[in-house]
């Protein structure tokens, strides 16, 4: 008896000691997996992996660091003294003062060469860029390019063999996937700061009603004034977007801080390189995201992608054949959330490129193969009418020959007819032959329109009279 009775003991005590250490052995993982189900036998089990200790963000942060930059602008300026006598306050012979005002923000060096990224903002209007590096060497900054639509701008300094920042995939980004910021908030070089994902396709109120492409990363990381243009990289050390923006009531971080994707920046910087300019493609399409509300409303099969409200006249979209109501759900595969994101996917490509948009029109789904065209092209025919070009109420026609070869003139483009518009309001009359816009030689109406276009202020109209007589308007925008 007493000896079964140690034998049970024994016995008991191997179990107990087994079991112990298989939790100690199972609490010394790092990984562990737990299967959650709902109460419902129905619903689906997810198998989810739970690290043991906190992401390491040192790799992403020694890595990245040296490659972020701190950019400081100089904007200088003359502004009208006050007068200093009764005489200059009645007669204005006052003087100008000179003024210099100082900002700052951050950059990205993307090549070894001695390229940086950074926000048009932060650089918009320099007249002097100066670049300080990892290792505090300052260099003079040229100012290669700038996108306001995107807010990117591209630099470049004279230097090599500088550190860069491997580019990753914006797209591939998931919500609530940890991210860095990397910048000089408030002049303070190098500093790192840690957030998730918390939005992909953002897009921010536009109030001033120039084109825009927004397509916004949100994370939480904390942001401040002086990240604009800074690193957004993952735990990869890969950059995955340039900080722009907070949305705050004190303009210090609130707790929302957003980011271009790199995707969009990447063929930014690759036009300002390659071409000198951004070759912006558009579909020609006026649309708005989708949803329950929209597809019970118009009577649609799909609360997905985005519903077409105005087909552009000549666009790509109405060579494709899209028409309006119809449901554009995806690009080249790409499904489409919003319009956003139809911006976002379009601003890839280049004009002359090749998509398949795949659309839904009523209970059909169907392909569409169209070529983009450029953005210049397509803001032509806002003015073409009825096969005419018509800028500020003049219709434009070709010069005939022997009326430019009476002036003496190898090119020029003549006012047809005027009508209500700024052309008639600043005195241009029929007949009139322009050569010049803003010392820009034009030979065709198009011409014309397509420099109106990219004049942001104003425009000096420069021409002659059939009568010989030469004559310039400057035409406020």
């Amino acid at each position: 008896m007493k000896r079964n009775l140690l034998l049970t003991v024994l016995l008991s005590a191997v179990v107990a000691l087994t079991a112990s250490l298989a939790v100690v052995h199972n609490n010394g993982k790092k990984d562990t997996t737990y299967r959650y189900a709902g109460a419902d036998s129905a619903m689906p089990v997810h198998n989810v992996n739970i690290s043991g200790e906190f992401p390491d963000f040192t790799y992403a942060a020694e890595s990245c660091v040296k490659a972020v930059v701190y950019v400081k602008v100089i904007k200088r300026s003359e502004v009208p003294e006050g007068p200093s006598s009764l005489f200059e306050y009645f007669f204005g012979f006052g003087g100008m003062t000179p003024r210099e005002q100082v900002g700052s923000g951050s950059g990205v060096i993307i090549t070894h060469d001695g390229y940086i990224v950074t926000n048009n903002h932060v650089v918009a209007g320099a007249t002097e860029v100066e670049v300080t590096v990892g290792d505090d060497k300052t260099f003079k900054a040229e100012v290669v390019g700038t996108d306001p639509a995107t807010d990117v701008a591209l630099l470049k300094i004279d230097a090599e063999g500088l550190p860069v920042i491997p580019v990753g995939d914006s797209d591939a980004l998931r919500l609530g996937e940890w991210v860095l910021a990397i910048g000089s908030p408030y002049g303070l070089t190098s500093t790192i700061t840690a957030g998730i994902v918390s939005a992909k396709g953002r897009s921010m109120p536009n109030y001033t009603g120039e084109f825009k492409i927004e397509s916004f990363i949100q994370t939480d990381a904390a942001v401040n004034p002086g990240n604009s243009g800074g690193a957004l990289v993952n735990i990869k050390g890969e950059l995955v977007g340039i900080n722009t923006m907070i949305v705050s009531q004190t303009g210090s971080y609130a707790g929302y801080s957003f980011a271009v994707p790199v995707n969009i920046v990447k063929k930014i910087t690759e036009d300002l390189i390659d071409y000198g300019s951004v070759q912006r493609a558009v579909l020609g399409v006026v649309m708005r995201s989708n949803s329950e509300d929209l597809k019970e409303e118009m009577k649609l099969s799909t609360s997905k992608g985005v519903y077409i409200d105005e087909v552009a006249k000549g666009s790509a979209a109405q060579e494709a054949g899209m028409e309006k109501g119809d449901v554009l759900v995806a690009i080249d595969g790409n499904e489409v959330s919003g319009a956003s994101s139809v911006q976002e996917i379009i601003n890839r490509y280049r004009p002359g490129d090749r998509i398949e948009m795949t659309v839904v029109r009523g209970d059909k789904t169907m392909t569409l193969k169209a070529t983009l065209i450029g953005k210049e092209t397509q803001d032509l025919n806002a003015y073409n009418m009825q096969d005419k070009v018509i800028v500020f109420g003049a219709e434009l026609v070709p010069a005939p020959r022997q009326e430019l070869e009476k002036l003496g003139l190898k090119n020029g483009v003549k006012v047809a007819s005027v009508s209500k518009g700024k052309m008639k309001d600043d005195g241009v009359r029929a007949g009139f032959i322009i050569t010049h816009i803003n010392d820009t030689p034009v030979t065709s109406p198009q011409d014309v329109a397509v420099s109106v276009k990219k004049a942001r202020r104003s425009i000096v109209v420069e021409g002659l009279y059939p009568d010989g007589t030469l004559q310039f308007y400057a035409i406020g925008l």
